[in-house]
């Protein structure tokens, strides 16, 4: 696990600044702190910051082939590349190190860019072919892990994270207001975008080429759930038969390490799945983490000491106060150089940072969710086919909308009337979009309220970023659309994010076996009547853990890593929320009304409406620009 960053320019003749690429190494050395890597050869310069994991010895980057014309750095694990390595060989490479990184450098040379089509793993890399002049940049095929570049005058600039592109004197500073509105509604930038004009994001599967000044962006790998819509009914029996092995392979896969490892405990389906498949592959060994939260109603910490008691881990718990999550909220924007609406990523950051006390490397449950249908969005989908058959349009506007209006509104963790109000609002509304609403914060029309005039877009605008993506989805079947859809924007652009910033603010691996390649292949296969049946969501994982944790657990709800934010907001949040969301300020930066800020935070304040998604989406996008927007 490292974080990576570069500079190549367009004139052969140009050498590259090794300062300058030591600059951009230092601002992410929170990725890699055991070692600096630099290599500088006349136009191209590359940096890896290294947390060593695999091949503690001698794997520093850069790592090179032979005779020294390649050179790659490296993010990431691939869990495949004791095979890749012996196909190697056979083939007549010679290794200098044990490192899953070399694999990739004679993979190259071997198969060309080819060689990211048979890597299974998590990565961000960047290899310099020097015989060509050509840098190669590939990510992983669902986004675990992250890659940012920019285009300059000169050439190109990357990194692991925008922080390093930041500290290359020629990038300049300036807010791309379409990914302001997209953050407003998602919660967080989707990608190609970031919230910096001129910088992007390389989108997960996708592998790029800079060569004679030209770049190219290409796919190499999407998730095919078309092909869950053509399975046989002797298939579709075979893969629910081979299901707990695929998953034990896939867990088994992602425990390869030079170090111990632990998992990422939370008490829900997912992790503990993780958790049962780990012990079995290394009985006694694994240590668990998870944190208790004095607020009752936010609180997982018993399912995940009943599944460490039930499973064998080494247990460890961390009891948090409100004011331990209270404290970090003002500093969560120091390693975070994009907003991120995902108040979860409080608690995240700590836990992270509690296991790192222990372990180097975790495992944890992400990806279980989007691969096996486990939000409750899926589920209202279903209902709201029932409701927009059996309601009339007229009694939805005229009775039912009013009177679901005026339900108490509680401040409580994903209370009643919250999801209540959240599904009446999106009645109406295509799918697609309505699923982005659920998700999300801001509807356009509250958009077109908040933001100045000059800012204010179009429905059309703000979801140009869904159909684009689903316009790649070859499957007809409307939930396994809306999985994609999940995959592509909320898991990547949320997910993904919130659990990488957090573990590597900490120096901390996090592996997500539920995205394992073989995993990936096994859920694009299988049938969504597996995945949601009726209204039961996660029913394959439920079968396959009733033989292997608590029925208690099996037949658990989703809870989610909440905070109470809306309490928050309305009590010892409120003079950060005064300050951060003060008139004065919001004038003076220009995006957002400030009467309008100010009616919807008195609303609030006054239990009228329980406005903490939009409150927060504001107050955490203030308190990055504070820290970074200047």
């Amino acid at each position: 696990m490292c974080g990576i960053c570069g500079v190549v320019y367009t004139d052969p003749q140009r050498q590259a600044d090794r300062r300058l690429v030591s600059a951009m190494c230092d601002a992410i050395t929170h990725r890699g702190p055991d070692a600096e890597g630099l290599f500088v050869d006349g136009p191209v310069g590359l940096g890896s910051r290294r947390l060593s994991i695999i091949d503690l010895v001698s794997g520093d980057q850069p790592i090179f082939n032979e005779d020294r014309s390649i050179a790659i750095v490296f993010n990431g694990e691939i869990y495949n590349y004791p095979s890749l390595r012996r196909e190697l060989e056979a083939a007549g490479h010679r290794f200098y190190t044990n490192s899953d990184t070399e694999t990739i450098v004679h993979g190259y040379e071997q198969w060309g860019v080819e060689i990211v089509d048979r890597l299974n793993g998590m990565f961000a890399l960047a290899l310099w072919d020097s015989t060509r002049c050509r840098l190669f940049i590939a990510r992983d095929r669902t986004g675990i892990k992250p890659l940012y570049y920019t285009r300059t005058a000169d050439g190109l600039v990357f990194g692991s994270e925008i922080k390093a592109i930041l500290a290359h004197p020629g990038i300049q500073r300036r807010i791309d207001l379409t990914a302001l509105d997209a953050y407003l509604s998602f919660e967080y930038v989707p990608t190609p975008l970031s919230i910096f004009e001129g910088i992007y994001k390389l989108p997960p599967g996708h592998y790029l080429l800079f060569e004679d000044n030209d770049l190219r962006i290409e796919p190499y790998w999407d998730m095919r759930l078309e092909l869950s819509e053509q399975v046989s009914p002797s298939r579709e029996a075979e893969l629910l038969a081979e299901f707990p092995a695929i998953l034990h392979k896939a867990v088994e896969m992602e425990m390869i390490a030079d170090v111990p490892v632990g998992v990422l405990l939370s008490g829900g389906i997912d992790s503990s799945l993780v958790a049962a498949m780990m012990t079995r592959a290394a009985p006694g060994l694994v240590q668990s983490f998870t944190i208790a939260m004095d607020d009752p109603s936010f609180d997982e910490s018993d399912y995940a000491d009943l599944v460490a008691r039930h499973v064998g881990t080494q247990h460890h718990v961390k009891p948090i106060t409100a004011a331990d999550l209270l404290n970090l909220v003002p500093t969560v924007t120091a390693f975070m150089d994009e907003p991120l609406a995902d108040s979860s990523i409080i608690p995240t950051t700590i836990l992270s940072r509690f296991a790192r006390e222990h372990v180097k490397l975790v495992l944890g449950g992400d990806g279980g969710d989007e691969m096996f249908a486990g939000y409750s969005t899926l589920q209202a989908h279903r209902l709201m086919a029932c409701y927009d058959r059996l309601v009339p349009r007229f009694l939805q506007q005229g009775f039912a909308r009013p009177l679901i209006d005026r339900l108490p509104t509680s401040f409580n963790n994903i209370s009643l009337d919250f999801k209540i109000k959240r599904f009446v609002g999106g009645s109406g509304l295509p799918a697609m979009i309505r699923h982005q609403q659920w998700l999300g914060s801001f509807t356009t029309g509250e958009k077109h309220r908040i933001l100045v005039p000059d800012l204010r877009k179009t429905e059309a605008d703000t979801y140009s970023l869904v159909e684009q993506q689903m316009s790649r989805c070859r499957a007809d079947q409307l939930l396994n659309r809306i999985l994609y859809q999940d995959m592509k924007l909320y898991m990547e652009g949320d997910i993904l994010v919130k659990t990488d910033r957090a573990s590597m603010s900490a120096s901390l691996e996090v592996r997500v076996p539920f995205l394992n390649q073989t995993l990936l292949d096994f859920a694009a296969e299988l049938p969504h009547s597996r995945k949601l049946r009726g209204l039961t969501t996660k029913h394959l994982l439920r079968k396959t853990a009733a033989d292997l944790l608590p029925q208690r657990i099996v037949k658990r709800g989703k809870k989610g890593f909440n905070i109470p934010v809306a309490k928050w907001i309305a009590g010892p949040l409120l003079g950060l929320t005064r300050d951060m969301l003060h008139p004065d300020r919001l004038r003076r930066e220009g995006f957002f009304v400030p009467e309008t800020v100010q009616a919807l935070l008195d609303d609030h304040l006054a239990h009228r409406y329980d406005a903490r998604k939009l409150l927060w989406t504001l107050l955490t996008f203030e308190m990055w620009y504070e820290a970074w927007g200047a």
